[in-house]
C-alpha cells in the first residue's frame, strides 16, 4: 500500500514537472510568434533551446501557420530537415528543405534564402549528391554577396558555404583545395569572433592534412579544435575530434591509445543518435582494434559500422569499412576475402568520386573565380575615366597574353609530369620483374611449399596494390615509400635464395611519417644494386639504406651495396648479347627536378665507388639529397 502511495506521489511530481515545462514552452513559441522577428539571429536564439526535439520543433511550425508567422515556418523547416539529417531521415529532411526554400525564395528574405540554400547544400554533400551541393552552396554565396552590407548572420552564411565548398573537395581527395577554403572561412570566423566555425574548421583541416599523411600538423588541428569544442561543451564537435586523433595515433602505431579514447567516444556517440557518427566511431575502433591483432573485436566492430552505413547509404563510411575489412582479412591470411572486399571498396569510392564530378566541381570553381575577377574590374571601370578604362583595356591584354603564356607553359609541365608518371609506373611494373617474381613463387607451389607460396603471394600482392596507389599521388610520406621498398626487396630476395642482407637504418631525429619525399623513387636505385652490384658477385651480399639529416632543410638517403663495382658492372653489361637499357634512374632524376621545383632548394644525386685500401672494388653508395622546404 506506501509502495502504490509512493508510486503515485512519484508519478504525480513528474506529470506536474512535465506540464510546466509544456507550459513554458508553449509560452516561448508564443512570444516568439507574437513578436515575429525577421531577423534570423532573433529566431536563432530562442529555437537553439528546443531545435533537437522534433515533436517541439513540429508545433512550433504548426503554430506559426496558423498566426501567419512566415518567417517563423521557413526556421521551422530549416530545423527540423537539420535534425532530420542528424537522425539519417534524408528524405524527410529534403522535404522540408525544399518547402523551406520555396517558402524563403517568396519572403524575399535574403539571410533566410541564402541560409536555406547553404542547409540544402549541406544535405545534398550528405547524400553524396556532389554537383547538386556545390550549385546551391554557390548560388547561396553569390546572394550573400550580392547585399552591400551584409548583417553578421549573411556574414555567417558566407563562411558556412566557404567550409561546404571545402568539404566537398575534402571528398573528392582535392585536399590542397579544401584546406584552401577552410582557412578562407576561419579568417572570417576569426573576424565575427565565431568559435564555433573556427573549431569545425580546425577538425575539417585536421582530416585533410591526416589523409595527406601530415599527422603531426593534423593532431595539432585537432587538438585546436579539441580545446575550443571543450569550452563550448559542444558533445559532437568532441566526438569528431576524438575520432580524429585517434585516427592518427593508429596511424603513429598507438592503438591502444586509439582504443581507450573510443570506447568512451562510441558511448557518446550512441547517446547523441547521429549515425554517420556512430559508423565513423564503429570503424575507426575496429581498425584500432585490428592493428592490436584482436581479430573478433575489430571484425565485430567493423561490421556494426558498415551494417550503419549501409543502411542509410553513407557510400564513404561504406567505402571505408570494406577498405578495412579488406586489410583485416589480410592480416588474418585470407587473401580471397581480402581482394574482394577491396574491389568492393573501390566500386563503392567510385560512385562519388568519379571523374564527373571532381571535373565539376574544378569547372565551378574557375567559373566562381572568373565571375568575381569580372566583377571587380567592372566596379573599378566604373569608378575611373576614359583614360583609365583604355589603361585597364591595355591592362587586361596584357594579363590575358600573360596567362595564355602561363598555361602554355603549365600545360606542357603537366604534359611533361604525366608522361614521368607513366614512365614511371612502366618500370616500377616492369614485366620481366612481375613474370620472374610469379615464376618464383609457382615453384614454392611445385615444391608444395605451401606456407612460403601463401607468404611471399600476399607481400607480392601487397607490392602491387602499394605502387599503383602510391602512382597516383606525386609525393607520399617517406615511411609508405619505405614499406613498398622493403617488400620490393623481398620479393626478389627470393630469386637470390635469401642471401641478400637488406637493412633499413633511420636516424632518431626524422619522422619518417611527416617527411614528404616523390613517391616510388628509391626502387630504381635498389634495382640497379641488385642487377648489376651483386647478381655477379660471390659470397656475402649487403645493401644497406640509410636516411641521415646532416643540413637544415635536406634529408640525405644513401643505398650503400658491396657488390662488383660500377666498372666491373659495365664490362660485363657490353659483354652481354641481349643489352637492357635501364631508364629508371634518368625517370627518377627529373621527377625530383620536377618536385624541387616547389621547394627553395634543389635535389642532387651523388654516385660514390668504394674502394679497399689496397683498391680493390668494395661496392657502391648513391646518396639522394633531397629538399624538405
Amino acid at each position: 500500500m506506501r509502495f502504490n502511495i509512493s508510486l503515485l506521489f512519484f508519478f504525480s511530481i513528474s506529470l506536474s514537472s512535465a506540464q510546466t515545462a509544456t507550459i513554458d514552452f508553449k509560452e516561448t513559441i508564443d512570444s516568439l510568434i507574437a513578436a515575429k522577428p525577421k531577423s534570423l539571429v532573433e529566431m536563432e536564439s530562442v529555437i537553439e533551446l528546443f531545435d533537437q526535439d522534433t515533436l517541439q520543433l513540429d508545433y512550433f511550425l504548426k503554430s506559426a501557420a496558423k498566426k501567419n508567422f512566415r518567417e517563423g515556418q521557413v526556421m521551422a523547416l530549416n530545423k527540423l530537415a537539420i535534425r532530420y539529417r542528424q537522425l539519417s531521415k534524408f528524405n524527410l529532411a529534403l522535404e522540408r528543405q525544399k518547402e523551406a526554400l520555396e517558402m524563403a525564395s517568396a519572403l524575399e528574405n535574403v539571410e533566410l534564402e541564402v541560409y536555406t540554400l547553404n542547409m540544402l547544400g549541406v544535405l545534398y554533400r550528405r547524400i553524396d549528391a556532389i554537383t547538386a551541393a556545390l550549385d546551391h552552396t554557390y548560388l547561396a554565396i553569390e546572394k550573400a554577396q550580392a547585399v552591400k552590407n551584409p548583417s553578421i548572420a549573411l556574414q555567417q552564411s558566407i563562411n558556412l558555404s566557404y567550409n561546404n565548398i571545402g568539404q566537398i573537395n575534402r571528398i573528392l581527395g582535392q585536399y590542397d583545395l579544401a584546406i584552401e577554403q577552410f582557412k578562407k572561412a576561419m579568417e572570417l570566423e576569426k573576424e565575427l569572433d565565431n568559435k564555433l566555425g573556427l573549431a569545425v574548421n580546425y577538425q575539417n583541416i585536421g582530416e585533410c592534412l591526416e589523409a595527406q599523411g601530415r599527422l603531426v600538423d593534423a593532431l595539432e588541428a585537432y587538438d585546436k579544435a579539441m580545446e575550443i569544442n571543450l569550452v563550448l561543451n559542444n558533445p559532437r564537435g568532441k566526438i569528431l575530434c576524438e575520432n580524429g586523433i585517434a585516427h592518427v595515433y593508429v596511424h603513429q602505431g598507438k592503438a591502444l591509445e586509439a582504443k581507450e579514447m573510443l570506447t568512451k567516444s562510441l558511448e557518446d556517440a550512441n547517446n547523441l543518435g547521429e549515425h554517420a557518427l556512430i559508423a565513423a566511431v564503429e570503424l575507426t575502433l575496429g581498425w584500432a582494434y585490428a592493428e592490436m591483432e584482436n581479430f573478433d573485436e575489430a571484425e565485430n566492430h567493423l561490421r556494426q559500422g558498415l551494417e550503419m552505413a549501409s543502411a542509410y547509404n553513407f557510400l564513404r563510411l561504406r567505402s571505408d569499412a570494406y577498405d578495412l575489412l579488406s586489410d583485416l582479412w589480410a592480416k588474418k591470411g585470407d587473401y580471397q576475402k581480402a581482394l574482394k572486399y577491396f574491389k568492393t571498396s573501390l566500386s563503392v569510392e567510385a560512385q562519388t568520386k568519379n571523374d564527373k564530378n571532381v571535373r565539376y566541381v574544378y569547372s565551378s570553381i574557375i567559373k566562381k573565380d572568373n565571375e568575381e575577377r569580372v566583377s571587380s574590374i567592372n566596379q573599378q571601370l566604373r569608378k575611373n575615366n576614359t583614360r583609365l578604362l583604355v589603361s585597364g583595356i591595355v591592362l587586361a591584354l596584357l594579363s590575358g597574353i600573360f596567362y595564355i603564356l602561363y598555361r602554355q607553359y603549365q600545360l606542357k609541365n603537366d604534359k611533361k609530369l604525366l608522361t614521368l608518371e607513366q614512365s614511371m609506373l612502366r618500370s616500377q611494373m616492369n614485366p620481366h620483374f612481375l613474370f620472374n617474381s610469379l615464376n618464383s613463387i609457382k615453384l614454392y607451389i611445385i615444391n608444395n611449399e605451401q606456407k612460403n607460396a601463401v607468404h611471399y603471394l600476399n607481400k607480392f600482392s601487397k607490392l602491387v596494390r602499394k605502387i599503383l596507389e602510391s602512382s597516383s599521388m606525386r609525393e607520399i610520406p617517406l615511411a609508405e615509400e619505405l614499406e613498398t621498398v622493403e617488400l620490393y626487396m623481398n620479393i626478389e630476395n627470393i630469386r637470390f635464395s635469401n642471401e641478400i642482407d637488406f637493412q633499413i637504418r633511420v636516424d632518431e631525429n626524422i619522422d619518417t611519417h611527416t617527411v614528404r619525399i616523390p613517391s616510388l623513387i628509391l626502387q630504381p636505385f635498389l634495382e640497379n644494386a641488385l642487377w648489376h652490384g651483386l647478381s655477379s658477385k660471390l659470397g656475402e651480399k649487403k645493401i644497406d639504406l640509410h636516411i641521415t639529416k646532416n643540413v637544415k632543410d635536406f634529408i640525405d638517403i644513401s643505398i650503400t651495396d658491396n657488390g662488383i663495382g660500377r666498372q666491373a658492372a659495365e664490362k660485363i653489361k657490353e659483354n652481354k648479347v641481349l643489352k637492357r637499357k635501364s631508364v629508371g634512374i634518368e625517370i627518377t632524376k627529373e621527377r625530383l627536378a620536377n618536385f624541387s621545383k616547389d621547394y627553395l632548394n634543389t635535389f642532387e644525386v651523388e654516385m660514390v665507388d668504394l674502394y679497399d685500401d689496397e683498391g680493390n672494388s668494395m661496392g657502391t653508395r648513391v646518396i639522394l639529397h633531397i629538399p624538405t622546404a
